[in-house]
């Protein structure tokens, strides 16, 4: 039984690399660099579980915005999760947290980008849909 359970941590390792591999070039929507680039994502805030009595994972990344009253954390956090809902190729939940004590409305905003009715809302915006493409967009 051991086995099965480090074969899944090895996995679950793999998975929350992948994770980070599509995450980290995503651009800030209001500087050039990237998420890892300033900081705002790291290896170190992907985590990845099995699901149980499930296929697939759950995935719970914890970002830091550059500035605890950034206006843009809940913008980051769309980003982060459609880039996730386009790019992930096996059956996934989502959560996505602003990290402990890292912005003034952090309860807030982690209820906003938790929320799928707030998510499919902001995606009908066209503004704001060109805005998350514009940061998902690969550099040239």
């Amino acid at each position: 039984m051991a086995s099965v359970h480090a074969e899944e941590c090895d996995t679950c390792e793999e998975v929350a690399l992948d994770v980070f591999d599509l995450i980290k070039d995503i651009r800030d929507p209001e500087k050039v660099e990237t998420l890892e680039e300033l900081n705002v994502v790291s290896e170190d805030c992907v985590t990845v579980k099995k699901l149980y009595g499930k296929e697939g994972y759950l995935v719970t990344i914890n970002f830091t915005p550059t500035v605890p009253h950034c206006s843009l954390a809940t913008l980051i956090g769309l980003c982060l999760r459609v880039k996730l809902q386009r790019s992930l190729p096996y059956r996934h939940k989502v959560d996505i947290f602003i990290s402990e004590g890292t912005h003034v409305t952090e309860e807030d905003i982690n209820k906003q980008i938790n929320d799928k009715e707030r998510i499919a809302a902001a995606m009908e915006n066209p503004n704001l849909r060109e805005l998350v493409d514009s940061c998902l967009k690969e550099r040239d």
